[in-house]
């Protein structure tokens, strides 16, 4: 069996961001946003444009929204317009009218990775059952242990607190784990928790470039991952 290593550290486990990492999800997002927008008379934001804005979670998702768009929501506006966004997202995946696919090589990881007997976790600030039913749609749950949503704790990343909740649910310790993702919140996180952190640089990243994020490493494609690992080479 494959044994995996981080600069000769062994591994026990790797946590994976979901946005952006594992998972294009920035169409649907923007769809769901935009008729929740709408039925506030605001909107519509472009796709791009709702890129830049993801991060840190749903709540700071519209808070931005709102902003862009020139509106200055009160607590029980901005309370309203997420609720109406997280009832349209939930609809989107009951009707399967979602487009979300995982990025390549990002399956094939998961696979590899689990397979030679690594746990795996993803640690999203997506709500947990927006990120499990996903993973489950996709059928990726099979090679995810355990997944950290940004309801899961009291509190999201960047803070280290999921991070430390999904290894203390997979029975491992920080010095064991490795970190993926594509974005500062996932950096801060890390080095938060004393986690290595590696990253992909087409994800969103707040609409800043992922490839300028001081990570430990950065690959092209999750693909590269395993053979990064099993190779402890230095990146």
């Amino acid at each position: 069996m494959t044994r995996y290593a981080w600069r000769g550290r062994p591994l026990a486990a790797v946590l994976f961001d979901l946005d952006g990492t594992l998972l294009d999800t920035a169409a649907d997002i923007a769809l769901a946003l935009n008729r929740a927008l709408a039925e506030h008379g605001l909107g519509p934001l472009a796709l791009a444009e709702v890129r830049r804005l993801i991060g840190r979670g749903s709540p700071a998702l519209l808070r931005r929204a709102a902003e862009t768009l020139g509106c200055v929501a009160d607590d029980a506006r901005q309370g309203a317009m997420l609720e109406a966004f997280f009832r349209h997202y939930g609809e989107m995946q009951e009707r399967g009218e979602f487009s979300a696919r995982p990025y390549p090589g990002a399956r094939e990881a998961l696979q590899r990775l689990h397979g030679a007997g690594l746990k795996t976790a993803v640690v999203t600030n997506k709500q947990h059952r927006f990120a499990a039913g996903l993973l489950h749609a996709l059928d990726l749950a099979p090679w995810i242990d355990v997944v950290v949503g940004g309801d899961t704790c009291a509190r999201r990343k960047p803070d280290p607190e999921p991070l430390r909740v999904a290894c203390e649910r997979l029975g491992v310790s920080h010095a064991g784990a490795l970190m993926v993702g594509d974005s500062v919140n996932d950096v801060q996180a890390a080095r938060a928790a004393a986690i290595p952190v590696v990253c992909v640089p087409y994800g969103y990243n707040e609409g800043e470039d992922p490839r300028a994020l001081p990570c430990d490493a950065l690959i092209d494609s999750l693909a590269e991952l395993p053979r990064i690992l099993s190779t402890a080479e230095v990146c």
